[in-house]
Order: structure tokens, then C-alpha cells, then sequence
């Protein structure tokens, strides 16, 4: 058991340092950008990878800053309505050969957004159909079978958090905005409790 933790800590640390910290800093900018001007980040994925974006999406919103998340499967059912030229769309797909995110891909150039790819396949459809990416390696996921999605969606999941945190150092997000989100729970009170000691 304890060799299954190592194993996963080890694979998700090497993962994380495979990515290229300019691409990263490129989309971080041009998520600044993107909400300075007043639209919107969109995430979009499947399966596994929706309670990834979900989480960003809370952690984004809880912040102040302008997110939703569009499931890869309904946007062709009408989820499309919400994005807006001047969006800046992820796109999350480990393989990026995925046949519904490769249509979206196809309907979301037409849209006049910034399209974004976040996957572990440097030579893919979607690589090569989305110039922006943000690609990272993968050794294993961690299973008996290596195709659980495992390791690769709290990869992501590490990814878009600091996505998410070093925008809020970008925009400037202080703890009184954050406080105004997020009047109730455990951190609700810790919050009330900080304002009554000042």
C-alpha cells in the first residue's frame, strides 16, 4: 500500500515538471486579459474530468473571477449559448483524439475565442488542430491496467488550481472579496472571526 502512494506521488511530481512554465505563464496572461476585458474563462471536458473543472470553476467563482464550466457532450445540445467571442475556452482531453472534443473544437473556431488545449498527448489531433496547448507527460495512471483516469485528472486538477490562484495574485483578488463570496461554512466563520479581531 504504502508503495501505491509513493508510486502515485512520484508519477504526479514528474508529470507536474514536465510542463512548460512559458505556455503556462502565456495562458495564465491571456486569462488576465480575458477577464480585464470582461468575458469570461471556460472550461470544457468529460467524464472523469468534470468534477476537475467543476472544482476550478467553484474555486474561480469563489474568487470573483468570471468562470463556467460547458460538458463537452451538451454543448452541441445548446451548452454552446455560453460562450461569447472573446472567451477564452479549455479544452481538457488526455488522448486529444476524443471525438466529441475534437467537433467542439471544430465549432468553437468559429466562435471568435481563444481556444486552449490542456492534454498529456503531444502528438494528437487536437495538438495539431489547437496551436495554444498545454501539454504535459504521463508515465502511468496508477492502476493495475494503466487507463483509470487517475494520475492525469489530478494532474489537471493541480493545473487548473494554480491556474485559478495565480489569477487571483493577477487580478488582485483581496480577502475582503473573497470573504463577500463566502459567508457561510468552516470558512465563513474563520473569516467573521478574523474581521471581529481586527
Amino acid at each position: 500500500m504504502k508503495r501505491y502512494f509513493k508510486n502515485v506521488t512520484d508519477t504526479i511530481r514528474r508529470s507536474v515538471e514536465s510542463m512548460d512554465v512559458a505556455v503556462f505563464d502565456r495562458l495564465l496572461g491571456e486569462c488576465e486579459e480575458t477577464l480585464r476585458s470582461g468575458h469570461k474563462v471556460v472550461v470544457s471536458g468529460l467524464g472523469k474530468n468534470v468534477p476537475v473543472c467543476d472544482k476550478f470553476v467553484g474555486t474561480m467563482n469563489s474568487l470573483g473571477l468570471e468562470a463556467c464550466f460547458m460538458n463537452t457532450n451538451t454543448a452541441v445540445h445548446g451548452d454552446l449559448g455560453m460562450v461569447k467571442p472573446g472567451d477564452l475556452v479549455i479544452i481538457l482531453t488526455k488522448s486529444g483524439e476524443t471525438v466529441e472534443s475534437v467537433y467542439l473544437t471544430h465549432l468553437l473556431k468559429k466562435r471568435g475565442v481563444d481556444l486552449w488545449l490542456l492534454s498529456f498527448n503531444r502528438d494528437s489531433t487536437l495538438t495539431r488542430e489547437i496551436p495554444k496547448h498545454l501539454i504535459l507527460d504521463l508515465d502511468h495512471e496508477g492502476d493495475a491496467w494503466n487507463i483509470v483516469p487517475n494520475n492525469s485528472t489530478t494532474v489537471n486538477l493541480i493545473v487548473l488550481q494554480g491556474l485559478a490562484l495565480n489569477l487571483a495574485e493577477r487580478m488582485s483578488v483581496t480577502l475582503e472579496q473573497f470573504k463577500q463570496n463566502h459567508p457561510g461554512g468552516a470558512i465563513g466563520e474563520k473569516l467573521r472571526g478574523k474581521q471581529n479581531a481586527s
